[in-house]
């Protein structure tokens, strides 16, 4: 299996990984034949890699940080949560408002069972789905991501689930953005631009009494867009007046909105969303809470398409943990770009003159 810019992707290949909705339904199968109008309408859909089937890249598998099972049910809760408030904003204040301390509670329950069976697991970018709300799927990403940052950090099950439950829901106050602002395809004006800040705030209300909410998930909720210098918003903090719980949010809330899609951008990919992380340690971002970060990043993540420095073509089929940046490598063509009959596996930590020089998938997304 490998991934493929849906540029490259052509009619009869047959994808290896299945396709979700926004509500964690599959709308493809693996193995599914593609046709030019399939193509098409997932393009329109806002994906923009796809895992094809290919017998040269046989046994190679992208890992799951979370089972489709619990990625398909904890998707199917935010969006719950997320749509009761967006579209009955005034619940609150009637005495049947639904409560979301449960619902998300048992969600964290699920995401930390799985992470800790697999807490040596590298930060990969998850499955493939339409974009049909960003914001969805955003908050569950930047949930696993911190949750295993977490994880590895050392922090205890109780501090774990509040900083779960912040990542999970540092982003609810946008369900008390304006649609057409929260939406908006293009750039937003300075007005615009505004009311989305006050997301922060919004988030925090709506979190500070919420039964079985720790207080401390909705300051993440509110501090997540602070940064070190002072630069941030909404009260312009800095350094330890910013809990450490809503700076691991916000670098990785910062790395999921570069590498994901856009309807107005292209995403970025792993590598260079890490390099500009980076512009700003010390400033904007704890430098070794980055560091950590950028430990635990698979920067090519399995099943991409690589060129090597000397010309060669190959895909990522495995990372190594104690060198992120020098991964194991199916090698595919040589040196002309013809294909090999016997395609071979090159571990980058032990062959140090070798060096990834550029990916497939570059061109299409930055």
């Amino acid at each position: 299996m490998r991934m493929m810019p849906i540029t490259s992707c052509r009619p009869g290949m047959k994808l290896g990984k299945r396709i979700f909705s926004e509500e964690g339904i599959v709308l493809l199968a693996e193995g599914v034949e593609l046709t030019q109008g399939l193509i098409k309408r997932l393009a329109q859909c806002g994906i923009h890699h796809l895992f094809i089937q290919d017998p040269r890249t046989e046994g190679i598998e992208m890992p799951e940080l979370i089972s489709e099972e619990t990625h398909r049910q904890v998707l199917q809760t935010v969006r719950s949560v997320f749509r009761d408030l967006i579209d009955y904003p005034g619940r609150r204040h009637t005495g049947n408002y639904p409560y979301v301390g449960k619902s998300v509670r048992q969600a964290m329950h699920q995401i930390m069972e799985e992470l800790y069976r697999n807490r040596d697991a590298m930060i990969m970018l998850l499955g493939v789905q339409t974009v049909d709300h960003y914001l969805y799927m955003h908050s569950l990403n930047v949930c696993v991501y911190t949750t295993l940052l977490g994880i590895a950090y050392g922090y205890d099950s109780d501090d774990l689930m509040t900083l779960g439950l912040g990542a999970l829901l540092h982003d609810i106050g946008k369900t008390r953005i304006p649609m057409d602002v929260l939406l908006k395809p293009g750039r937003l004006t300075d007005d615009e631009f505004n009311q989305m800040k006050r997301h922060t705030e919004k988030g925090f209300q709506l979190l500070k009494d919420e039964p079985n909410i720790p207080l401390l998930a909705a300051h993440c909720a509110f501090q997540h867009h602070e940064r070190l210098d002072g630069s941030g918003y909404p009260r312009g903090i800095r350094e330890d007046e910013i809990h450490e719980f809503a700076k691991w949010i916000g670098i990785v809330d910062s790395y999921d909105a570069m590498t994901s899609h856009r309807v107005y951008r292209h995403a970025m990919l792993p590598h260079r969303a890490v390099e500009t992380l980076y512009t700003g340690s010390g400033s904007l971002y704890d430098t070794d809470m980055l560091r950590l970060f950028r430990d635990k990043v698979a920067i090519y993540p399995v099943g991409m398409a690589v060129k090597l420095s000397t010309g060669q073509t190959g895909v990522i089929v495995d990372i190594n943990a104690a060198s992120v940046h020098r991964p194991v490598v199916r090698v595919l063509t040589d040196e002309a770009g013809a294909d090999l009959k016997s395609p071979y596996d090159i571990d980058l930590s032990k062959q140090l003159s070798l060096m990834i020089t550029s990916v497939e998938m570059e061109p299409s997304l930055v």
